[in-house]
């Protein structure tokens, strides 16, 4: 008698995956079309259910459009800093400097920003002395002195 050879089975196979799992707007309009195309024609889909299953893929597309412009809303978002305050540069700004040990303002300083720069989505000034201020100690913006 003769054996199988064990990397023959089923289950020592390597699944193949086509795509995603996730159904989108085009996988429900094809279903709904094969649905329509298979119906029994003595036992008709009643006009209530399709106007239902249309109502749902309204549904499923504009909450796809939402999603959309929600990304490109969000990834706009991230880049605005950098453009809200780019109006800063060569402007004069007065900044506080605090005391390392009691964390108080020793004393305020100025300076002339030379550039925006945005890090974890908080934005910086580089002062012409090298400082690197926060938007949010920024207390006064002059222009600058020639």
């Amino acid at each position: 008698m003769t054996s199988i050879d064990p990397s023959y089975y089923l289950n020592n196979q390597t699944r193949k995956s086509t795509g995603s799992s996730d159904l989108g707007k085009d996988d429900f309009l094809k279903i709904l079309m094969a649905q329509l195309q298979n119906q029994n024609p003595l036992d008709p889909m009643e006009d209530k259910e399709f106007v239902s299953q249309m109502a749902q893929f309204s549904s499923l597309e504009q909450m796809t459009n939402m999603s959309q412009m929600m990304e490109k809303f969000t990834n706009n978002q991230s880049l605005m800093p950098v453009i809200q305050y780019s109006g800063l540069i060569g402007k004069e700004v007065t900044y506080p400097e605090y005391d390392q040990e009691t964390g108080a303002v020793s004393q305020y300083n100025a300076g002339k920003v030379q550039s925006v720069s945005q890090a974890d989505g908080e934005a910086f000034l580089t002062m012409d002395n090298g400082a690197e201020v926060a938007i949010e100690d920024i207390n006064k913006v002059a222009e600058a002195n020639v």
